[in-house]
Formats: C-alpha cells, structure tokens, sequence
C-alpha cells in the first residue's frame, strides 16, 4: 500500500540575538547630555568645543566655540583642504640630476618636490626621493667627468625648495667643493643639461597628502601647503598660506575674519583659529567627495597614525569608529574629528589650549577626550534580513 503524506510546515529562523539597526546610537540630546556632563572636568582647563550633527548641520553641544586658539597641528586639516581645492591628487613629483653641459657644472631640475627626505634610510624605508642620494651621486658624477679640480663648481637648479639647496650647498662644502647654487628656469635646467645621472619620481599627491595627515608630519604640511598657495595665485610663503587658507573657509561660505595663520604646520603658537570654524569645516568637506584623499588620510582611533595608541585601554569599544586630527604644543591637546554613533556621525572639535605644561596633564586630557567620545561611539549594524518562510514537501511511501 502507497501511504503518501503530504506535510507543509513554516520555519521561522530567529537569531539567538536580535540586532538592531544601530547599537547604542546616541541621538542629539543624548550626546549633549555627555558633553555637558564631562567637558567641564578641571584638567581641559576651560576648552574650546563643538559638536555638529554630521546629517542635519546643527549644533549638538559648544562651548565657548568662538573663541579663538591655538589649533596645534589641527591647522593641518586647513592645508588638506587647500590642496584639494588647488592641486590635482593624482599629481606626481620628478627630481632628476644632470652632468652640464658647462664644465665642472651639476643640474638638477625639480617640480618642488615635498616627498624629498632629508634621511637616506628613511627615504629607503618609505620610498622616498632621497636627498642624500641626490648629492652622493651628483658629487661622484661631477669627480668622473672632471679631469681637473672641481673645488669651484656651479650647481644649476630649477624648483627646488630652499631648505634643500642649503643642504645641497652644505654637503658639498663638507667635501671640498665650493658649489655656486644657481636658480634657473624650468626650460633653461633642460637646455643647461647634457648626461643623466639618476631621477626619482614621488607618489601620487593623494598619498603625500594621507602621510601627512596620518603621521602630522609638519615638513610636508609646510611644502603641501605653499604649493597650493602658489596654485591658488597667492605667494610661495606664509603669507600666501595664509591668503590661501583664508580663501578656503570663504569658498565654504564659513566666517574667516578670526583667523590668524603663522605656518601651516600648525608649529607656531601664533596660530589661532575658532573651534567653531573648524566644525564647519569637517562637515562641509565630508558632503563632498572631493576631499575623500583628506578624510581617508585621517589617523583612526587604536589603529593607525597619531591614533593608533589611543582608545585601546580608554574606550576599547570606540577603536575604528573615530577619524580624528591630533594636535599637540606643550599646553595644548587637541582633536578634531568625526565619531560614529550608530546610523549617525558627529563632527567633533575639542581643544585644550591653556592647561599646565606636563606631559602627565596632556595624558589625563587624551584619556578623558577618548571616554567621552568612547561613550558616543557605536558601531552601524545593519538590521538583519528575515529568513523567508520556506515550505517543505514530504512523502513516504511504503
């Protein structure tokens, strides 16, 4: 006998955790209310602060955010702007080295290289247009296709910044050479050339830029930001940073008349800048991705750059989820940033300017900055996809 037996049934899978569309994300109150609770701790020595709705463009918390400070190496996010704004990313840099045509004569021709190290084996290490390098091989060449005395040489130049031709002078003086450095044009370092000797090309600007930001290295900062000075038709010097980085908050339609710039390291102690400002700022250049090469060169929080150490002990659960710029003077302990909070993400500014000069006050600072952001940051997690009902047909037969 054929016994058939048709069954149709639902399973419903349900996870042994449901997970929410965010966890722990913190609406706009709730991370007013934190800051309001912690920012007024004695270490941060009255701070300037900040914090804007990525999304929405409104103020969650400030305090005294129009006051003006120093910006410590957070004026770093002002020279990522500008060279957005006045530079091609994918720009890359050649330096090359020529015996002249001249006797006893070197030419090097150049495109103001930032990527140049003054450090052969950090050059080596990172892949660097080596200085060093340039003049060993340039000194050497000039020995083989010279005969006589070269004691009294002429080393034609085209785009170089400098600190680099002092340096070039400076290491042949210590070999015997009197070098005269002479600055020519671009076409008249190609006419004056005649046998190569070696050339080293840097990376795309896109990756200088990320380096810079990630590691605050203020040698680049300074160069980056005099190139695009000189792009956006401002002079090759602070002044023209400074016109450059004024024009930048312009062209964002955010007040610049407060803003005072010194260098574009952030180095000086002249600097000043309004937290305020440098709110605008991030969340105007993250609507626009354009300034991707910035926010992607941003160090984040316990894994790489001036972040890599922080929030591993104070705030484990916020590791990965802020994107920040340090920046650091003897009395000045500074982040400017984004934290992610679940579907939301807020554009922070927090700078400690006027507290006591030891290291141990700038660390209590650091860690109190990272539990208050540690208490807004949380992962997106996506809401999980139901299982669809799923029929099953079973039979038996005999």
């Amino acid at each position: 006998m054929r016994k058939s037996l048709l069954v149709f049934a639902s399973l419903l899978f349900v996870a042994t955790a449901v997970v929410p569309v965010s966890a722990q994300a913190l609406d706009p109150n709730s991370v007013a209310s934190i800051f309001n609770r912690y920012i007024t701790n004695k270490a941060l020595a009255n701070p300037s602060v900040i914090v804007i709705d990525q999304e929405s463009g409104e103020t969650v918390f400030e305090k005294n955010s129009n006051s003006l400070r120093k910006p410590a190496s957070v004026q770093k996010l002002l020279t990522g702007a500008a060279a957005v704004l006045h530079l091609s990313m994918d720009q890359v840099f050649t330096t090359s080295t020529w015996i002249g045509v001249e006797p006893k004569s070197i030419v090097i021709q150049g495109s103001l290289d930032p990527w140049i190290s003054l450090s052969d084996s950090v050059a080596k290490k990172m892949g660097r247009t080596s200085l060093p390098r340039i003049e060993f091989n340039s000194l050497s060449a000039l020995k083989s296709a010279n005969s006589g005395s070269i004691r009294n040489s002429t080393i034609y130049y085209s785009n170089l910044y400098s600190q680099d031709v002092a340096n070039i002078k400076s290491f042949f003086a210590k070999h015997g050479v009197i070098a005269k450095m002479k600055h020519v044009g671009t076409q008249d370092a190609i006419d004056l050339s005649d046998s190569f000797i070696l050339d080293s090309e840097s990376p795309q600007l896109q990756e200088i830029l990320a380096f810079t930001l990630t590691w605050s290295d203020n040698l680049l900062a300074e160069r980056i930001a005099r190139l695009a000075a000189k792009a956006a038709g401002n002079t090759f010097d602070d002044a023209g940073v400074a016109a450059t980085f004024t024009e930048v908050l312009s062209e964002f339609e955010i007040d610049s008349s407060q803003l005072i710039v010194q260098d574009a390291s952030g180095l000086s102690r002249e600097n000043r800048v309004t937290a305020k400002q440098v709110g605008q700022l991030l969340v105007k250049i993250k609507h626009d991705e354009r300034f991707l090469p910035l926010i992607n060169g941003l160090p984040v929080g316990g894994i790489s750059g001036t972040l890599r150490n922080r929030f591993i002990e104070t705030a484990p659960d916020a590791v990965g989820l802020i994107k920040a710029k340090t920046g650091t003077l003897n009395d000045t302990t500074n982040l400017a940033g984004y934290v992610e909070s679940g579907d939301r993400e807020y554009a922070f500014v927090i700078i400690s300017d006027q507290h006591v000069r030891t290291n141990s006050v700038a660390s209590r600072i650091r860690d109190l900055v990272d539990r208050i952001l540690g208490k807004i940051a949380a992962p997106f997690l996506p809401k999980a996809p139901e299982d669809p009902e799923v029929k099953i047909l079973s039979s038996d037969t005999p």
